[in-house]
C-alpha cells in the first residue's frame, strides 16, 4: 500500500486505468479523493485546491479487484528502480491481509466446534439418569428409536430457542429425583404401604434412634419410676414431632409425585401429538378402548335389552338421584360434560361414555363426526345442550325415562382406558310432572345392566345424608350379594365430616361395617363445593386440600389409597381391564357358535338366496321401484292421448249430452241451436272443463303408475317388496300436487278449439259423424235399460223366465203405453208435456183403472222423449253423411241442416286438443314431478327405520339381520383380542 500523502500515491491514483472493450481511458482528475487532489496540486505546482467538493472515488475503486492491473509509468524525475519497490511492497501487503482473514476464518470454526462439544457434555453431564423411569415415556417411543436416522433428524431439530422453551425446568427435576432417591436409599416406605406403627418405626430405623423397649415394672425402683415418667413423656413429645415430621414428609412427597405427574402429563401430550402428526409415518391403528367400544355398541344396537349372551364387561354407575354419580364420572373425565339441574332429574337415558387417552381433550358422539373441545367453555356448554336435547328426544310421549342408549367417547391426556355408563338416578317417590311407571322403569334399567355377571358396579352414596336412606345399596345387594364386583364410592365426604357428629361412622362405611352390602373396595371422594360452575382444576385442588388437612387421614379412618377421584379411577380401571381380558374370549367363543347356528339354518331355509339385511333389501327394492318410474317416462305419446280423450270423453259425455246437445236439438230451429250451443260451451269452458280435463289426467297418471308397478310385481319381483311398494305409490301421489298454473293455458286452448266450427276436409266430417252415432247408441241403449227397469220384464221373459211385475211396473208400463200413443200421434212434439196433455193422460189411465201420479208421468214421459229424439237423431245422422257437399258450399236445406254434426266435431277436436296438451304437460312436468316424489318418499323411508322395519319383514330378513350382526361383533372381538394379545 502507498503512503497517503505522498507523491507515488497521488501518481498512482491518478495513473489506474480501466479497460473496457479494448479501450482505455484514464481517470479525471475531478474523481480523484479530495486528499489525493490536494496532493496532486502540491507537487504539480498547482496551489489552488479550492475546488467544489466531489463525490468519493471509492465507488469508482469498486470493481478494481476485477480489472486487469497495469504498472502505472513511473513518475518524471524519479528512477524505475524505486517504483518497482514500492509495486511489490503494496501487492506483499495485500496478500498478507487475505491470508489473515482466512487463518481467523478457520481459528474460528474450530474453536467454535470444540467449544459446542464441550458445551454438550457438560449438558449431558447434569441430566439425571432416567433409565429407570421409563414409564414415562411409552414403550413404543424405545421400538420407534431404534428405527430413527438420527442424522436426518439432527438436521430437521428445530433452533435453540424452540427446543429451550419445550424443555422443563431441569434444575427442578435434578433436586426432586435427588430427595426421591435419598428417601429411597433411606429404606422408608412411602406411598399407600406407609400405615400407621410400621411407618413410625421405619422412619424411627432411618433417623437411627432405637425403637422403643418395654420394661418390666415389678422390678423398677422409685428412681426408675420418675425416670421412666419421664421418659414415657418425652417419649410421647419426640413420637408427635415424629409423626408430624413423617406428614410432612408425606405430603412434599405428594406435592414433589404431583409436579412429577403433570410434567409426565405434558411430556406424554408433546408425544402423542407428534405422534398424531404422523412424523414416526406409521400406520394409525384404532386404540384398544375405541375398538372395545365399537363392539359394545353394535352389541347395544343388536340386543337392547343386554341379554344374557352378551357378558362383555362394561361399568355401571348406579346411584340414587342427586347423590353425586355426575360428578364422579365427570372428575374421572377430567371435563364437565354432563347438564345439570337442581334437584331436577337430569339423566333421563343410559350414557355409555368411552374414556381414552390422547393428544387433545376432545368428546365425540358415535353417530356425529363433531369434535367438542372441552378446554373451551363454548364448546362444553354446546356438548351439555347437546346431551340434553338427546336424553329429551330419546324419551316417548308420556313417559320419564328412557332405555335408548347416548354413546360418546372422551379423549385427553392422564385419562384412564374404560367405558362407564351412566343411569338414570333411583328414586323413591314418584313426583308430580313425572309419568306413573318412573320409579319401575329406572328399577328395570339399572337391573338390565347390573344383572350382566361381568359388569363392574360403581355403587355412589352421598356421604352428607343418612345412609339409611339410601335405596340403591339394597339392590346393588341383589344383583351382586358377594361383592366380587362392585366398588362403592362415598361422595360429599367433607359435608360428611362436618355435619356428623361422631366421624366413626365415615369410617364404619369405608370400611364396609355399616352397610350388609359388599364390595370389592371402597372410597371416599369431594366432588366440589356443590357450584355448577367448579371447574375440574378447582375441584381437584379442593379435594387434595381436604384430605390433606383432614383428620379422617390424619387419624387413621381412611387409608390414602381410598381417597381422591384419582385412585378410584386407576382401581377402576385396572379392575375393569381384569374382567375384560378374563372374559372377552369367553363371549367371542358364544357368538362363534351362535354364528355357526344361524349359517345352518339359512343354508337350510333359503340355499338360492343371498343373505342380504333390511337394509340391503331395501336399496333392492329402492332400484326396483325407480325402475318402474323410469319406464313410467317410456309411455309412448299415442298411448297417452289415447288414453286420455277416452276417460276426458266418459267425464264429461253426461254434461255435453244432457245440458248442451238435448237441450239445443229441441228448439227445432237452426239458429237458436247454434246460439244455445255457443253459450253453453262458453259456460262450460270457463267454469267446469278444465277442472275436469287436470283430474282427468291425475288420475290417468296414477292409473299408468299402479298398473306398471302392478305389472312388475309379476316379472320375477320378489314378493317381499309388495307392502313397501305399495306405500311408496300411495305416499307420492298423496304428495304430489298437480302443477295448477297450467290451468289458464288450458282453459285458452279449449275455448279456441270450441269456437272453431269450419270442418275442411270429408274425413274430419266423416269421424264426426261415426263419433256422433257412437254416442247416441251408447246414450241410446243407456236410456232403453232404464225404460225396460221402469216397466219390468216384458211378456216373453215373464213366460220365460217366470217373472212378474211389481205394481209399481205395471203402473209404469200403463203409463208407457199412453205415452207412446201420444207420441205417435204427435211425432214433433216438444220435450215437455203440457198440463192438459198430462191431464188428458191420467183421465185415460183412471178409465182402465189405473191410479197414477202426475210426477210419475213426467218422469215415464222424459225418458219416453229421450228414446224417441235420440231415434230421430240417429236417423238425422244417416242423413247427414251425405250432407258435406251442401255444408262446404253453405247450402240451405232443411233437411240437411247439420248442425248436431258440427257440434261433435267441435267436441270431438276439442278433446284431441285437451288430450294432447295434457299428454305434453304428463311428460315434460308430471311425470318428472312424480319421479321426484318417489326419490324423496324413498329417501325418507330409508331414514326412518321403524317404517322400514315395517314394511320389510319375516324371517327371512331377521335371519339375514341376525347373521350380519354376529358376524360383525365376532370380527370386531377377534380384533380386540388380537390388540390385546399385542399389548400384553
Amino acid at each position: 500500500m502507498l503512503r497517503v500523502g505522498s507523491k507515488a500515491a497521488c501518481m498512482a491514483c491518478r495513473n489506474l486505468v480501466s479497460t473496457n472493450m479494448g479501450v482505455r481511458f484514464r481517470v479525471p482528475l475531478q474523481k480523484l479523493h479530495p486528499l489525493s487532489r490536494a496532493i496532486h496540486h502540491r507537487y504539480s505546482g498547482n496551489n489552488n485546491p479550492q475546488r467544489p467538493p466531489h463525490r468519493t472515488a471509492a465507488r469508482y475503486f469498486t470493481s478494481m479487484s476485477r480489472l486487469p492491473m497495469r504498472p502505472p509509468k513511473p513518475p518524471p524525475g524519479s528512477g524505475g528502480r524505486n517504483y518497482q519497490q514500492q509495486r511489490n511492497f503494496w501487492v506483499a501487503r495485500l496478500a498478507a491481509r487475505l491470508l489473515k482473514l482466512r487463518y481467523i476464518l478457520l481459528g474460528s470454526a474450530v474453536g467454535g466446534g470444540y467449544t459446542a462439544k464441550k458445551t454438550y457434555e457438560e449438558w449431558k453431564d447434569m441430566l439425571p439418569d432416567f433409565s429407570e423411569y421409563n414409564w414415562v415415556i411409552p414403550d413404543f417411543v424405545w421400538e420407534l428409536s431404534e428405527q430413527i436416522d438420527f442424522d436426518k433428524l439432527a438436521k430437521a431439530l428445530p433452533e435453540m430457542e424452540e427446543i429451550a422453551k419445550l424443555l422443563p425446568d431441569l434444575d427442578k427435576i435434578g433436586e426432586n429425583f435427588t430427595f426421591l432417591k435419598s428417601l429411597l436409599s433411606s429404606g422408608v416406605s412411602l406411598g399407600s404401604e406407609v400405615k400407621g406403627a410400621s411407618g413410625l418405626h421405619l422412619l424411627l430405623e432411618t433417623t437411627g434412634d432405637p425403637p422403643l423397649k418395654a420394661t418390666d415394672s415389678s422390678t423398677a425402683s422409685p428412681q426408675d419410676g420418675s425416670d421412666k415418667q419421664y421418659k414415657k413423656t418425652s417419649d410421647k413429645e419426640k413420637l408427635d414431632q415424629l409423626q408430624e415430621e413423617l406428614l410432612r414428609t408425606q405430603l412434599k412427597y405428594q406435592r414433589m409425585l404431583e409436579r412429577l405427574e403433570k410434567e409426565n402429563k405434558e411430556l406424554r401430550k408433546v408425544v402423542l401429538q407428534k405422534d398424531d402428526k404422523g412424523i414416526h409415518q406409521r400406520k394409525v391403528k384404532k386404540s384398544l378402548i375405541d375398538l372395545y367400544s365399537e363392539v359394545l355398541d353394535i352389541l347395544s344396537d343388536y340386543d337392547a335389552n343386554y341379554n344374557t349372551q352378551d357378558h362383555l364387561p362394561r361399568v355401571v354407575v348406579v346411584g340414587d338421584q342427586s347423590a353425586g354419580k355426575t360428578s364422579v364420572l365427570e372428575m374421572i373425565a377430567q371435563a364437565r360434560i354432563f347438564p345439570r339441574g337442581s334437584g331436577e332429574m337430569m339423566t333421563r337415558s343410559p350414557v355409555k361414555v368411552t374414556l381414552s387417552e390422547g393428544p387433545h381433550h376432545v368428546a365425540m358422539f358415535k353417530d356425529s363426526g363433531r369434535e367438542f373441545d372441552l378446554t373451551k367453555e363454548e364448546d362444553l356448554a354446546a356438548l351439555r345442550h347437546e346431551i340434553e336435547l338427546r336424553m329429551r328426544k330419546s324419551v316417548k310421549e308420556g313417559q320419564t325415562v328412557s332405555c335408548e342408549t347416548i354413546s360418546l367417547s372422551v379423549k385427553g391426556p392422564g385419562i384412564q382406558r374404560m367405558v362407564l355408563v351412566d343411569l338414570p338416578g333411583v328414586i323413591s317417590t314418584v313426583t308430580a310432572g313425572m309419568a306413573s311407571d318412573t320409579k319401575e322403569t329406572i328399577f328395570s334399567i339399572s337391573k338390565a345392566y347390573m344383572q350382566n355377571p361381568n359388569a363392574i358396579i360403581l355403587c355412589i352414596q352421598d356421604g352428607s345424608v343418612d345412609a339409611e336412606r339410601s335405596i340403591v345399596t339394597d339392590l346393588v345387594s341383589q344383583m351382586d350379594p358377594q361383592g366380587k364386583r362392585t366398588i362403592f364410592v362415598l361422595t360429599k365426604v367433607d359435608l360428611a365430616e362436618k355435619n356428623l357428629a361422631s366421624p366413626n361412622r365415615i369410617q364404619q362405611i369405608v370400611e364396609g361395617k355399616l352397610f350388609p352390602m359388599k364390595a370389592l373396595g371402597y372410597f371416599a371422594v369431594v366432588t366440589g363445593k356443590g357450584s355448577s360452575g367448579e371447574s375440574i382444576d378447582s375441584i381437584k385442588d379442593y379435594e387434595e386440600d381436604f384430605f390433606q388437612n383432614s383428620r379422617l387421614l390424619r387419624d387413621g379412618m381412611l387409608k390414602a389409597h381410598q381417597v381422591t377421584t384419582k385412585n378410584l379411577s386407576l382401581a377402576v380401571s385396572d379392575c375393569f381391564w381384569k374382567m375384560v381380558r378374563e372374559s372377552v374370549e369367553q363371549q367371542a367363543d358364544v357368538f362363534k357358535a351362535s354364528r355357526f347356528n344361524l349359517e345352518t339354518e339359512w343354508k337350510n331355509n333359503y340355499p338360492r338366496l343371498r343373505e342380504l339385511d333390511r337394509n340391503e333389501l331395501y336399496e333392492k327394492a329402492k332400484n326396483e321401484i325407480l325402475d318402474e318410474v323410469i319406464s313410467l317416462s317410456q309411455v309412448t305419446p299415442q298411448h297417452w292421448e289415447s288414453i286420455l280423450q277416452k276417460k276426458l270423453w266418459e267425464r264429461v259425455s253426461t254434461h255435453v249430452i244432457e245440458n248442451i246437445y238435448l237441450p239445443a236439438a229441441q228448439t227445432m230451429d237452426s239458429g237458436t241451436f247454434n246460439t244455445t250451443v255457443d253459450i253453453k260451451l262458453k259456460q262450460w269452458t270457463d267454469k267446469q272443463l278444465p277442472h275436469k280435463a287436470l283430474e282427468v289426467a291425475w288420475e290417468t297418471l296414477q292409473e299408468e303408475f299402479a298398473r306398471f308397478m302392478a305389472e312388475y310385481k309379476g316379472k320375477d319381483q320378489d314378493d317381499i317388496f309388495d307392502k313397501l311398494k305399495e306405500a311408496v305409490k300411495d305416499e307420492s301421489i298423496k304428495r304430489h300436487k298437480w302443477n295448477e298454473r297450467a290451468m289458464d293455458s288450458l282453459r285458452v286452448i279449449q275455448h279456441n278449439a270450441l269456437e272453431d266450427r269450419s270442418i275442411t276436409d270429408k274425413p274430419q266430417w266423416d269421424a264426426a259423424i261415426q263419433f256422433m252415432e257412437e254416442t247416441l247408441h251408447s246414450r241410446l241403449k243407456d236410456t232403453d235399460s232404464v225404460i225396460r227397469d221402469m216397466v219390468g220384464p216384458d211378456w216373453k221373459q215373464r213366460w220365460l223366465n217366470w217373472k212378474n211385475r211389481t205394481p209399481e211396473q205395471h203402473i209404469r208400463n200403463e203409463t208407457k203405453n199412453e205415452l207412446e200413443r201420444l207420441l205417435k200421434l204427435h211425432d214433433d212434439h216438444t220435450a215437455y208435456l203440457a198440463n192438459d196433455e198430462v191431464t188428458t193422460v191420467r183421465k185415460n189411465l183412471e178409465g182402465r183403472g189405473v191410479e197414477v201420479d202426475p210426477v210419475l208421468i213426467k218422469d215415464t214421459w222424459h225418458q219416453l222423449y229421450r228414446r224417441h229424439f235420440l231415434q230421430n237423431a240417429l236417423s238425422h245422422c244417416n242423413l247427414c253423411k251425405r250432407g258435406f257437399y251442401y255444408y262446404q258450399r253453405h247450402f240451405v236445406d232443411s233437411e240437411l241442416e247439420c248442425n248436431d254434426v258440427v257440434l261433435f266435431w267441435r267436441i270431438q277436436r276439442m278433446l284431441v286438443i285437451t288430450a294432447n296438451t295434457l299428454r305434453q304437460q304428463l311428460t315434460n312436468t308430471e311425470v318428472r314431478r312424480l319421479e321426484k316424489n318417489v326419490k324423496e318418499v324413498l329417501e325418507d323411508f330409508g331414514e326412518d327405520m321403524e317404517r322400514k322395519t315395517h314394511l320389510i319383514t319375516g324371517r327371512r330378513v331377521q335371519l339375514a339381520e341376525d347373521l350380519k350382526k354376529v358376524r360383525e361383533i365376532q370380527e370386531k372381538l377377534e380384533a380386540f383380542i388380537e390388540a390385546l394379545h399385542k399389548e400384553k
